[in-house]
């Protein structure tokens, strides 16, 4: 038997599969006979942790929860030495003379990253299971890169895999269907269906053939990866194939009112789609719109800022740091976290009688440079269990000032001096994780704040490709759109012919 669980937006998919889970262990099957997978780190991981609290056990007594390629490493015996790493691609662009930094799987949407254009085609055609050519003569007009030199990179990368005994990611999920070794289950579950490839669509097939019973849970309103080999296409003709199809109804994030109607009226948009309707919060949302990044104010509460782009962020960036707001982008904060409690803690200690833990000193001596005696900067004259004064640092352990923080600390700019004053004076909250996100569309799939703003523009080359096929912009903007629990703020665009409008 096979079902279909559509999962809208803030439906709480997840929890779904794993009371689906619940019901089976309580009916006495095996856990070890239940296969949890999907393609991205973090959706496997979340079902692990989740699935350790609710069912009180530990993730070594569940083997088959996690992502596809993981199942395939652990079902091939495979040695994590064996798959290509970004050292192992450095190395390949060295002998074959083009540049590579970066290259791997990213963790929140299990998309291959790269900053090599060569090698982001040639591991698109492997997940489409396509001739590398027959890629690059569809996507050629958005490229900066040589027809005959692509063909001969793909075969160097072969011949360098096979000389070094290396595998990647596709290698092991093309043996895994290759030597049909999946494992016999009862029970099997497979999550963020919509964002699968051609060549993971295959393994998954090579599951079901083996289990009793599947459920496929997705949302095709939210597949937004087909530019990296993603195929919804595949995932909506599952109709045909499967004996249930279930919808969940309530949204437990999207406000009622003006956000679900717009976040309805993008999705209408979408040429082939599974039809589907739920239910927002009866909480109303609020949204507004601005012409000018100015008139946004985000000095209160959590913040998910959104565009298509990275580079469209940069107002934002400098909107933040003007005010003296705490942000992330592309998963740095603005300002490291040590040295925003360096500075805090060094304001009290030098100001009071207070002692610290040597952690804690070991911390501020970090950034204060020369006012601190050489031999001293790493505490190895204080005890790790002791707590100490500023007045004990001064006389003892090489302190040299007591001087207000942009005076004592070495090394900030006057950029970072101000922002960090900015930042002091509006008393801005001082967390780990910061509560303004500033991130694109796709890094945020899967994520939800109180307040969104959304930055409408779009690339050149998403304006062309969106004459040819518009459905991928409307799933863009939906997914934005329905990142909003309270509020959804929408900055006017730069250019109204690049631009999606809302």
């Amino acid at each position: 038997m096979k079902t279909i669980i559509l999962g809208p937006p803030g439906t709480g998919k997840t929890t779904t599969l794993l009371n689906l889970v619940d019901d089976f262990l309580r009916a006495g099957t095996d856990i070890k006979k239940i296969g949890y997978f999907s393609f991205t780190r973090k959706a496997a991981q979340e079902a692990v942790s989740r699935a350790e609290k609710k069912f009180k056990i530990d993730s070594d007594q569940i083997p088959h929860f996690r992502t596809l390629h993981s199942l395939a490493f652990r079902m091939l015996g495979a040695k994590k030495e064996q798959v290509m790493d970004v050292a192992d691609y450095r190395d390949f662009g060295l002998k074959c003379g083009i540049p590579i930094k970066t290259a791997w799987y990213q963790e929140g949407d299990g998309v291959f990253n790269s900053d090599n254009e060569y090698l982001r085609l040639m591991n698109k055609a492997r997940v489409m299971e396509v001739n590398v050519l027959d890629e690059y003569d569809k996507n050629q007009h958005g490229m900066d890169i040589e027809r005959d030199l692509l063909y001969l990179l793909d075969q160097e990368l072969n011949r360098y895999k096979k000389e070094k005994g290396l595998i990647d990611y596709n290698d092991m999920v093309e043996k895994f269907i290759r030597q049909d070794i999946s494992p016999a289950l009862d029970v099997l579950f497979i999550d963020e269906a919509q964002d699968l490839s051609p060549l993971q669509w295959r393994m998954v097939r090579t599951l079901w053939a083996k289990a009793n019973k599947t459920y496929i849970a997705g949302d095709d309103d939210q597949a937004i990866f087909r530019w990296a080999g993603a195929d919804v296409d595949t995932f909506i003709a599952l109709k045909e194939e499967v004996d249930h199809i279930d919808t969940l109804s309530q949204s437990y994030r999207i406000p009622g009112g003006p956000i679900h109607e717009l976040s309805q009226n993008i999705i209408n948009k979408v040429s082939t789609r599974y039809e589907k309707h739920y239910l927002p919060r009866q909480e109303m949302g609020d949204l507004t719109r601005y012409s000018d990044v100015t008139q946004v104010d985000m000095s209160q509460g959590e913040w998910l800022v959104l565009s298509s782009a990275n580079h469209f962020l940069d107002d934002i960036k400098d909107l933040c740091e003007l005010q003296g707001w705490y942000y992330a982008h592309k998963g740095r904060n603005s300002i490291k976290l040590n040295l925003l409690l360096a500075i805090q803690t060094w304001e009290k200690w030098r100001s009071s009688n207070q002692v610290l833990a040597v952690a804690s000193i070991k911390n501020i001596y970090s950034y204060l440079g020369d006012n601190v005696t050489k031999g001293y900067r790493t505490c190895k004259t204080m005890k790790g269990e002791n707590t100490y004064s500023i007045e004990d640092c001064i006389a003892e352990h090489g302190l040299q000032t007591k001087d207000v923080w942009y005076k004592a600390f070495a090394g900030l700019d006057a950029n970072t001096e101000n922002y960090i004053r900015n930042m002091l004076s509006n008393k801005e909250k001082i967390t780990q994780t910061p509560r303004i996100i500033l991130s694109t569309i796709h890094g945020a799939k899967g994520g939800e704040a109180d307040n969104v703003l959304l930055l409408p523009d779009i690339t050149k080359s998403a304006a062309d490709h969106n004459d040819i096929n518009p459905d991928e912009l409307h799933r863009l903007f939906y997914v934005a759109v329905t990142r909003a629990k309270k509020s959804l703020h929408i900055l006017e665009p730069r250019n109204y012919d690049r631009a999606y409008v809302l």
